[in-house]
């Protein structure tokens, strides 16, 4: 298959990833201006009022910004949660025809009316996976990617090896593999690319942005927290997913606590997840690296630089040994 062509104009092969309670316009905006695919989960916004809102306001700056700079900026992306409990989701993907958003990421259930309704505007979708039969199943549906959600990876994570998963994959689907789990700087991107997925996706590293809507003890747990700071648990929402372990103490939730599973529910229990979500506070193992809370800008500038030099010293490498 041939790869889409936005992926060549990326400033760098990348995806800052949708979070729960932290991505919103300004960060996405930013990430796109720089040659990042920016995303946002629609559930960020707590009705599809303002979701449309924000997809107003997304899509006016980032026209100011070509008409301006005449540059091209780096396309942006929507999660949707396609499961039976969320309410709003047949809402939120009209908005997103209406509104011709070019890259849809879902989760929790891949859709063949859903894929059929964004291929008719010309649009993409991503779904996130943790394993082959939830790949298998998205593939069926006709999606154009798989986000391969790996070990470590903040959220939702998975348990699999990048380098097995990625193998097992590809076996059996030839369009667009992201990459997830620990890629927190330019030499971890081009280790995904290495690996043979399409782009890098990036959650944690994102959290520590200047226009991420973390707050600043969010950030500071981070900086001040290691892979060995991670909790791998479904205690918070029925699903499994990686917490940092001092946001977890300081609700008073102990080790034997969990342990223990919770009921998922993103409809009704809408707001004692996003409560949950807002004090409990969730990052991948990459937060080993991150030392800091740069702009957006800035981040991305620093990513391409590690990027192109790990490269260059690949293709060193490859003279060395050819």
């Amino acid at each position: 298959m041939t790869k889409p062509k936005f992926i060549e104009q990326l400033n760098l092969p990348a995806v800052a990833a949708p979070m729960f309670l932290i991505s919103g316009p300004e960060l996405v905006l930013e990430c796109c201006k720089n040659g990042v695919v920016g995303t946002f989960p629609a559930l960020n916004q707590r009705t599809s009022e303002g979701f449309e809102e924000w997809l107003i306001t997304i899509k006016k700056e980032l026209n100011n910004f070509e008409e301006e700079t005449g540059k091209k900026a780096a396309p942006y992306g929507v999660n949707l949660i396609v499961h039976h409990t969320n309410p709003r989701v047949q809402a939120d993907l009209a908005l997103c025809v209406k509104h011709k958003v070019p890259i849809i990421i879902t989760s929790l259930g891949a859709v063949s009316q859903l894929v059929d309704a964004v291929h008719s505007y010309g649009g993409l979708v991503f779904h996130d996976v943790i394993k082959k039969r939830h790949a298998e199943k998205a593939a069926e549906a006709g999606v154009d990617g798989l986000i391969l959600v790996a070990a470590g990876a903040g959220g939702h994570g998975g348990t699999i090896n990048p380098m097995s998963f990625i193998s097992e994959i590809r076996s059996f689907f030839n369009k667009i593999i992201l990459l997830s789990g620990c890629i927190s700087n330019g030499r971890d991107i081009a280790s995904a690319i290495q690996m043979g997925a399409d782009l890098a996706y990036m959650g944690t590293r994102f959290i520590n942005t200047k226009e991420s809507m973390a707050e600043e003890g969010y950030k500071e747990m981070i900086i001040n927290s290691k892979a060995s700071d991670i909790v791998y648990t479904a205690a918070v929402s029925g699903v499994e997913a990686n917490f940092l372990k001092p946001s977890l103490e300081a609700m008073g939730i102990t080790e034997e606590m969990w342990s223990k599973k919770a009921k998922m529910d993103f409809g009704k229990e809408m707001d004692t997840e996003a409560k949950a979500w807002k004090t409990i506070w969730s990052a991948g193992q990459g937060v080993t690296s991150i030392e800091d809370s740069p702009s957006s800008k800035d981040l991305i500038d620093s990513l391409k630089e590690e990027f192109t030099s790990s490269i260059n010293k690949q293709t060193e490498m490859l003279k060395k040994y050819s």
